[in-house]
């Protein structure tokens, strides 16, 4: 049998070997949290002063020679714009097809395409025996039309004197009636071919008859010979007046609603490059055209230029109603991975030295209008956040850098 003694020393001995294991244990953790502690600590310190990921930072110096255009975020007045093709044309009263009034041959011809004309002016002379004719009708007519005028008031004073008949007088006043009809349709021909019936009836006969413009403009096409003979129908000239040229658009069904006289359009000319010009619309179309399904629209240039020819194709741009948004220039916005960016920029010191920070911003975007975007924050800005006009191109990619540096 153990001795008591011998039993309490050693329960002593493992309840002292029990302790100074229990204290070894809780004095290795609490070394090693204190090392991670410490650790923690250094890496915080060694990250402090890095850049943000998403962020980019510039000198000032590169911040100069890069031109940026930093400002707050303005309200402006843009318009929606709604595409829209058509032509530039002429209205009909500015545009004449010179026909002959009868038929003759063409003697000679004073003009050629592209030649300014004013109206009334000489374009051609034709001949022909019938025109002779109708000269020496109109001679004979209204030698006929004095003598019975004359006659006529013979037999007036004859009859009021009871020495003449009153059948006489009346047969008289007849014919003279007749006689002068005929006088006049005589002379109406012969303005038509711009003859002075005046001379004529002194007895001038004009052996070629001038074809005279219709209207001022410009030849667009000649389409007779010397010695061919043309008929009343026949075309002759063609005549443009390219003072009236204007904007013919052609605007679908979805958009015409929109469109109203008065608003402003801006087209270029496809056949002139860097064409830049102006217009505002005078007349909307009521009919549908059904192939394609849109509508006529009207609109006089503002400042019409040289080289503005009817048939030239143009594509247009019309500005509807505007209304005052937030909006920045085109180059201030970037779109990646579907979504719009803008770029918030700061002006601190970093060591001393002046530096800029630029922070993407996602934002949405509405209407466009000459180069502005229509800015739509999901998130207000900063009171007085200023943004970087320009440039977003370059700063994303500046972005990508840095985001490329850090993940390495």
């Amino acid at each position: 049998m153990i001795p008591e003694n011998i039993i309490d020393m050693k329960n002593q001995i493992i309840y002292t070997l029990t302790l100074i294991l229990m204290v070894s244990v809780f004095t290795g953790c609490g070394n090693k949290s204190a090392n991670n502690t410490e650790e923690t600590s250094h890496e915080n310190k060694e990250g402090h002063g890095e850049e943000s990921v998403g962020t980019v930072h510039l000198s000032q110096l590169k911040f100069n020679s890069l031109e940026f255009k930093i400002d707050t975020v303005p309200l402006k007045a843009l318009s929606g714009v709604i595409e829209a093709n058509g032509q530039l044309e002429v209205p009909p009263q500015h545009e004449a097809t010179v026909t002959a009034i009868l038929g003759a041959n063409i003697t000679s011809i004073k003009v050629i395409e592209g030649d300014k004309v004013s109206k009334g002016q000489i374009l051609a002379y034709i001949s022909h025996p019938n025109l002779s004719q109708l000269q020496s009708n109109y001679i004979k007519a209204y030698s006929r039309l004095q003598y019975l005028e004359k006659e006529m008031q013979r037999q007036k004073r004859l009859y009021e004197e009871e020495v003449g008949s009153g059948k006489a007088y009346q047969e008289t006043v007849a014919e003279y009636q007749g006689m002068k009809g005929e006088v006049k349709g005589y002379e109406v021909q012969l303005r038509q071919l711009s003859l002075n019936e005046s001379k004529i009836q002194t007895g001038k006969i004009y052996q070629q008859i001038p074809v005279v413009s219709p209207i001022g403009g410009y030849i667009e096409k000649v389409k007779v010979q010397i010695g061919q003979f043309v008929d009343p129908q026949s075309e002759m000239f063609m005549i443009v007046n390219t003072d009236h040229v204007h904007a013919d658009l052609m605007v679908f069904e979805k958009d015409i609603y929109k469109v109203k006289k008065g608003q402003q359009i801006s087209f270029t000319i496809e056949s002139v490059p860097d064409s830049q010009l102006t217009a505002v619309i005078y007349s909307v179309g009521k009919k549908f055209e059904q192939n394609p399904k849109a509508v006529h629209i009207h609109a006089e240039i503002k400042t019409k230029e040289n080289f503005l020819i009817p048939g030239m194709y143009i594509n247009g741009k019309i500005h509807t109603a505007g209304r005052k948004v937030y909006a920045l220039p085109s180059e201030a916005i970037i779109e990646e991975e579907g979504k719009p960016y803008i770029f918030m920029a700061e002006a601190h010191e970093e060591d001393g030295e002046a530096e800029w920070e630029f922070t993407p911003i996602e934002i949405r975007t509405g209407i466009t209008d000459e180069g502005w975007i229509e800015i739509k924050l999901l998130e207000e800005l900063p009171e007085g956040a200023k943004v970087a006009w320009n440039n977003a191109y370059y700063l994303v990619s500046e972005m990508k850098k840095g985001e490329t540096e850090h993940e390495h």
